[in-house]
């Protein structure tokens, strides 16, 4: 998992912050061809809001509908466990992800200024909402 997420991600999460995401709190989907990971989608509920906290597939398999079909399953799995909305964040240059969430109807709903970390700078994370 942290070989998909460093080859993803500009700024991946840590090890150790990824081995904490298999706590009881947390639900981790993968995305597989035969038997190698190639994405995962982690997912944090309280009570009836849903986190979609990470979401990647490895760049070599990107553009094939792992993304979509990952996140169409966290959408699925979230109503099975009675979640009222999904929220998550994204970098405002990824635009692709962007594209994504809105085919699927999430919406802005915030904006965090300055908060990830950029190769020059600071960028902002977008918050989007998904309303089940």
């Amino acid at each position: 998992m942290s070989s998909v997420e460093n080859q993803a991600h500009s700024h991946p999460m840590s090890l150790s912050n990824l081995e904490d995401c298999f706590g009881r709190l947390y639900r981790v989907f993968g995305a597989y061809e035969g038997s190698q990971l190639i994405g995962f989608a982690i997912v944090q509920q309280i009570v009836d809001e849903l986190t979609l906290l990470d979401i990647c597939i490895n760049p070599q398999s990107q553009g094939k509908g792992l993304g979509l079909h990952l996140l169409n399953h966290t959408i699925s799995d979230a109503k099975q466990h009675e979640a009222v909305i999904v929220m998550l964040e994204v970098r405002q240059s990824n635009q692709a992800a962007i594209g994504l969430y809105q085919k699927l109807g999430f919406v802005e709903s915030g904006r965090r200024t300055g908060y990830y970390p950029a190769e020059s700078g600071r960028e902002d994370a977008i918050l989007m909402d998904y309303r089940l």
